[in-house]
């Protein structure tokens, strides 16, 4: 583990956005250092896709959708 120094406001909006996700403070800036990494990594893939593919690799496999 090593400290990285960012400005206030970043830690901030980190801090804020923890409670939305129900993550601490570091959980989440590693959620977005690794999201934003594999977005360089892989630039025509969405946010969405990025999640789906680390889910899959995962091994979550989501439920049926039941049709009403």
């Amino acid at each position: 583990m090593g400290i990285v120094n960012i400005d206030e406001e970043l830690h901030d909006q980190i801090r804020r956005a923890s409670v939305v996700g129900c993550r601490s403070i570091n959980a989440q800036a590693g959620f977005w250092i690794k999201i934003g990494m594999l977005s360089e990594m892989n630039p025509t893939l969405t946010f969405n896709e990025i999640v789906a593919r680390e889910l899959q690799a995962a091994g979550v496999v989501p439920p049926a959708l039941r049709v009403a």
